[in-house]
């Protein structure tokens, strides 16, 4: 049987608000970038979870 060492790291605040901003930016990017997309398999994949969050999408 194999010994498994692992080790964890903390971030300071300033690197996980940079991490979660970044993450917030991307996620909006998807959304309304698809959202925004006139290709209809574009729309469809992301159909339900626009409607899910308020973005309209008709």
């Amino acid at each position: 049987m194999a010994i498994v060492k692992s080790s964890t790291q903390s971030l300071s605040v300033s690197q996980r608000v940079t991490a979660g901003a970044v993450c917030l930016f991307v996620g909006a990017s998807l959304v309304f970038l698809v959202g925004m997309s006139h290709i209809s398999a574009a729309h469809n994949a992301a159909h339900d979870t626009r409607h899910s969050i308020g973005f309209p999408c008709h």
